[in-house]
């Protein structure tokens, strides 16, 4: 069956709601400061599709990985193709900082598993192209009444994990001044390349 847009009774339905702490996420940026920065592009998958309101009344988002090969594989890999079983990079697209957070929980829906389904849809909210109806559930999951942070899904270039998008109505919930570290520094990053088989050039 192919993939629906959000039911009209999206807003009467029970999200399943789990809480996750900042200091479990993971993000990986080109940008030394200015972070969490909630985009309002539309071009990401689950970004506010309302492209002909102003920019200040549309939602941003800001997307992470509960893990660093995720927010690697959601970053750096994401539009790459591996040749041969491996991943030729330029050296300058390992020139990134990893992220790290403090701050309150955020309580997010679980769009994962039995309760993705039971809200009328599948796996393929992760991987389904163009991002209309992606973004479309995007915005139904932000206008609930639950007033959710944002939500848990599953990743498309991991997809035995999953990942993270936040609103920007929860900024403060981030404590100022995350902690960053070069990548190719980062404690666990050699293990990274390693599964991925990252051969930089």
């Amino acid at each position: 069956m192919t993939l629906q847009g959000p039911s009209v009774d999206f807003s009467s339905l029970d999200l399943p709601v789990i809480a996750i702490g900042p200091a479990r996420l993971f993000r990986i940026s080109r940008h030394k400061s200015g972070e969490p920065h909630f985009g309002k592009s539309g071009l990401n998958r689950y970004d506010d599709p309302r492209h002909t309101l102003a920019p200040a009344r549309r939602f941003g988002t800001c997307y992470f990985g509960l893990t660093l090969q995720c927010a690697f594989a959601e970053t750096v890999l994401h539009d790459r193709v591996a040749h041969r079983g491996a991943f030729s990079l330029p050296l300058a697209e390992l020139d990134r900082q990893v992220v790290r957070f403090t701050g309150t929980p955020l309580q997010l829906a679980n769009l994962t598993g039995a309760h993705l389904k039971r809200l009328g849809a599948d796996g393929s909210l992760s991987t389904i192209l163009p991002y209309d109806l992606p973004q479309a559930c995007s915005l139904a999951v932000h206008d609930h009444p639950a007033k959710v942070d944002g939500f848990l899904y599953v990743s498309r270039h991991l997809n035995n994990e999953c990942a993270v998008v936040v609103f920007d109505r929860t900024r403060k919930r981030f404590a100022q001044s995350p902690h960053t570290t070069p990548l190719t520094t980062y404690p666990g990053s050699a293990d990274v390349f390693r599964l991925f088989r990252i051969q930089p050039y």
